[in-house]
C-alpha cells in the first residue's frame, strides 16, 4: 500500500511538470533549483525538506471540476459505446470514439494525473480488440519522442552549468536603460533560449532577473507621485512580466524541439503519412514567424497596453552586468556545453542537404541523442563526475513523455478503426466553404479551447481530426495541422493557458484581469495573424509533402 501511494503521488508531481504550473517564490536573482519531487537530490536537501516533501507527497483532495470528470469520462464511454451507432460508423470507431471521449474529459479536468490518463489507449484499446498491445505500446517509444529526450539532456546540461543564465545576460547587457528597450531586451533573450529550452524552464529562469530588474526601477521611482509601482499596478512591471511570458510562447514555436505541440505535429504527420518534418523546414516557417512576432507583441505591450512614461532609468543595465559578472569567466564544461549545443544545432540544420550524403541513416533523433551521450561522456573539471550525469536526467520531464505517446496512440487507434475517414465523410457538406473561412473556424476554436486546457493535450487531440477533416475537404491536411498547432499554441488571456502565464502570474506583479484584457487582443490578432499565414506562407513551406 505505501509503494502505491508513493507511486500516485509521484504521479500527481509528474502532472505538475506537464502542466507547467510551478510557481516559485523568488527571493534574490539566483534561479532556485526546478526539479520535482520525483528526481533524485543531494541527501543534505532531502534532510533539510523532509517535512516539506513528506507534506508535498500526500495526494490532493479532489476539486468539484475533478470529481465531475472522474464519473463523466468514463460514463461517456459506456453512453458511446451503448447507443452511439451512426450509419456506415464501424463498432471499433465506435469504441474509439468512445476512448477519445474518455480520455479528453480526464485530460482537460485532470480527473487523474495527465501522465496516468495518457495510458488509458493501453489498456482500452486492447481490450476493446481495436489494437493489440504491442501495436499500441510502440506509440509510446516514437522516435521523435526520444528527440525530445535528446534535445533535454542538453537543456538541462546547460541549465545545470548556467550557460542558460550566461547566455540571456550577454544578451541583455546590450540594452540601455531606456524602460522600453529593456523590454524588448527580456523578449529577445527570451525568445531565443525557448527554442531550444522548455517555455517553462525559460520562464522561470528569466523571472528572477525581470523582478530584481522590476524592483530596483520601482526603487528608483519611489520619489515619483503619478506612477504607481505596487506590485499589480506598475506598468512596467506588468509588461516586463507579460512580455517575458508572451515571448517564451512565441520563442518556443521556432524550433522543431521549442514546444511540445510541434514534436506532436511532426510525429502525428509522420504517423499519419510517413513524411518527416525535418528540423530544418520547421525551422524555415517557426523562425521568421518569432522574428515578426516578437516586436509587434512588443509593440503592443509597451505602447498601447502599457505605455511607458518614464524614458530613462537609471541603473537598469547595472542589475544585468552585475549578475552576469558574478558568474565569472566562461567555465570549462560551460564551453564543452555550448560547443556541443552548436554543433547539435549545426548538424539539425545542415542533415537534409549535407549530413545525409555521408550518413543516409542519420536523423534529427540521432543528433540529438548523439549531443547527449557526448555529455556523458566527457569528465567535469570543476566538479566531480562528467558534466551530465543520470541525476540531472532524472529531471527530464517524463510524465509530457507519456502524455505524447498517448497522443500517438489515440491518432494511431482513429486511423486503425476508420475514424478518420467517416468524420472526414461527413464534412463533406462543407466543401464549399472557402478554405480561408475554414482556417479561422478550426483556429479560433482550437485559441479557444486552449485558454483553458493544456495546450499539448488540445493539440494531441485535434490533429488527426483535423488531418481527417483536411482530406473531405480535398486541401492540404499538413496545412490545416499547422494551423491547428498555431491555434494550441497562441494562448495569452489566462494563466492555465500556458506555463509560462502561470508563472509570471505568479509573482504578484500581473493581475487576472491585465492579463485577460491585454491577451484578448493579442487572441484575435493572432487568430488574424495565423489565418494569413496559414492562407499565403504554409503551403509554400510544407506544400508538396504529400
Amino acid at each position: 500500500m505505501t509503494s502505491a501511494k508513493a507511486f500516485w503521488s509521484y504521479m500527481w508531481t509528474l502532472n505538475d511538470q506537464v502542466k507547467g504550473i510551478m510557481i516559485a517564490l523568488f527571493s534574490s536573482l539566483n534561479l532556485k533549483p526546478t526539479g520535482s519531487e520525483g528526481t533524485a537530490s543531494p541527501l543534505e536537501d532531502r534532510s533539510a525538506n523532509s517535512k516539506n516533501e513528506q507534506q508535498q507527497k500526500k495526494p490532493p483532495n479532489y476539486t468539484k471540476s475533478q470529481l465531475v470528470g472522474l464519473i463523466v469520462g468514463p460514463a461517456l464511454f459506456i453512453l458511446i459505446k451503448l447507443f452511439v451507432s451512426p450509419a456506415d460508423m464501424s463498432n471499433d470507431a465506435v469504441t474509439v470514439l468512445a476512448s477519445v471521449s474518455w480520455v479528453a474529459t480526464w485530460w482537460v479536468t485532470e480527473a487523474v494525473p495527465i501522465p496516468i490518463t495518457s495510458l488509458l489507449p493501453i489498456l482500452l484499446f486492447p481490450l476493446t480488440g481495436v489494437m493489440e498491445t504491442g501495436a499500441v505500446s510502440a506509440s509510446y517509444g516514437d522516435p521523435l519522442i526520444f528527440l525530445f529526450v535528446g534535445s533535454f539532456m542538453i537543456a538541462l546540461t546547460m541549465e545545470k552549468w548556467n550557460l542558460h543564465k550566461r547566455i540571456a545576460l550577454s544578451i541583455i547587457a546590450f540594452i540601455g536603460t531606456n524602460p522600453s528597450m529593456i523590454i524588448l531586451g527580456f523578449m529577445i533573450s527570451t525568445a531565443f533560449l525557448s527554442m531550444w529550452i522548455s517555455n517553462t524552464a525559460t520562464t522561470m529562469m528569466m523571472v528572477p532577473i525581470c523582478l530584481a530588474v522590476t524592483k530596483h526601477v520601482a526603487d528608483s521611482l519611489k520619489n515619483n507621485t503619478v506612477i504607481d509601482t505596487t506590485p499589480g499596478n506598475f506598468p512596467f512591471g506588468t509588461s516586463l512580466m507579460l512580455g517575458t511570458a508572451y515571448s517564451a510562447t512565441i520563442g518556443g514555436f521556432g524550433s522543431l524541439v521549442g514546444a511540445p505541440a510541434n514534436i506532436i505535429l511532426a510525429a502525428t504527420v509522420t504517423n499519419l503519412y510517413g513524411v518527416e518534418i525535418s528540423f530544418a523546414r520547421w525551422m524555415l516557417f517557426g523562425l521568421p514567424m518569432v522574428i515578426i512576432l516578437i516586436p509587434l507583441v512588443w509593440l503592443y505591450l509597451v505602447k498601447i497596453a502599457f505605455p511607458m512614461k518614464v524614458k530613462d532609468i537609471p541603473g537598469g543595465r547595472s542589475i544585468v552586468k552585475r549578475d552576469l559578472e558574478n558568474l565569472g569567466k566562461m567555465s570549462f564544461e560551460e564551453k564543452v556545453v555550448l560547443t556541443v549545443f552548436s554543433l547539435t544545432g549545426l548538424a539539425w540544420i545542415t542533415r537534409g542537404f549535407l549530413l545525409n550524403n555521408f550518413i543516409p541513416t542519420l536523423d534529427d533523433t540521432l543528433i540529438a541523442l548523439i549531443g547527449g551521450f557526448i555529455l556523458f561522456l566527457i569528465p567535469a573539471k570543476n566538479k566531480k563526475g562528467t558534466i551530465l550525469d543520470w541525476d540531472t536526467v532524472l529531471k527530464l520531464p517524463w510524465g509530457i513523455l507519456w502524455l505524447f505517446g498517448g497522443g500517438l496512440a489515440l491518432a494511431a487507434g482513429i486511423m486503425n478503426s476508420g475514424l478518420d475517414e467517416w468524420i472526414g465523410g461527413q464534412l463533406i457538406n462543407f466543401n464549399s466553404v472557402p478554405i480561408f473561412l475554414i482556417i479561422v473556424l478550426i483556429v479560433s476554436l482550437i485559441s479557444i479551447l486552449t485558454e483553458f486546457t493544456s495546450n499539448t493535450a488540445t493539440s494531441t487531440m485535434v490533429y488527426p481530426i483535423v488531418a481527417a477533416a483536411a482530406v473531405s475537404l480535398g486541401t492540404d491536411p499538413i496545412v490545416l495541422m499547422v494551423a491547428a498547432c498555431m491555434g494550441a499554441t497562441f494562448a495569452f488571456m489566462f494563466p492555465v493557458a500556458a506555463p509560462p502565464n502561470a508563472i509570471v502570474f505568479g509573482t504578484g506583479y500581473v493581475k487576472m484581469g491585465k492579463m485577460a484584457q491585454t491577451g484578448v487582443w493579442l487572441n484575435l490578432l493572432s487568430i488574424l495573424f495565423t489565418t494569413i499565414i496559414v492562407y499565403y506562407f504554409v503551403p509554400l513551406v510544407f506544400g508538396g509533402l504529400l
